[in-house]
């Protein structure tokens, strides 16, 4: 018996983004389809490769996308990470596996919580927190005493950690996996 691949759990910002990994995933062999709702009588839906996908708008829709990721669908969310729906989306598709912040590259490679973290150097680990705290990158470098340049080759590192394309997406990823006990 194969072994079926895990299913995508995507969150990204925007439906251009969106569109980017269903054309990939689709590429990939995976049936898209939009929407969130299976109405399939088999609960576990892992065998039929599914991706849903759409924009999180309601506690509804966010319930609908969360239960299909756990009956084995592949989710495409288009959901502001930052609000509070879409850290709500991200915790509960968390708790399934892995869930990739943005739309990445065909090479970024998801890390499971807590592995990054670990990874970051304390460089990294005090230019994320001032970034979270609201700071401009330049001003975290200044308070850091670390140059414009260096602070953003360190922020590059952290994005490629944690496999994640904006340095937004990599302060979320940091901040949630920060929070996640080992």
């Amino acid at each position: 018996m194969t072994r079926q691949p895990d299913a995508p759990r995507h969150v990204v910002a925007s439906g251009s983004e969106a569109d980017t990994v269903v054309r990939r995933l689709a590429r990939d062999g995976w049936v898209v389809r939009e929407g969130f709702a299976l109405t399939g009588s088999a609960w576990d839906v892992t065998t039929e490769r599914l991706v849903l996908h759409g924009r999180i708008t309601d506690r509804d829709t966010l319930q609908l996308a969360v239960l299909a990721a756990a009956r084995g669908a592949g989710i495409v969310a288009v959901c502001d990470a930052d609000s509070t729906m879409g850290r709500a989306l991200i915790d509960d598709l968390s708790r399934l596996g892995t869930v990739q912040l943005g739309a990445g590259g065909p090479n970024a490679v998801p890390v499971e919580a807590g592995e990054a973290v670990a990874e970051l150097v304390p460089e990294q680990r005090a230019l994320l927190d001032r970034l979270a705290a609201g700071d401009t990158i330049a001003a975290a470098a200044a308070a850091e005493f670390l140059s414009l340049r260096t602070a953003n080759r360190r922020i590059a590192e952290a994005r490629a950690l944690f496999g994640v394309r904006t340095t937004r997406e990599a302060v979320l990823a940091y901040l949630r996996q920060r929070r996640t006990p080992d």
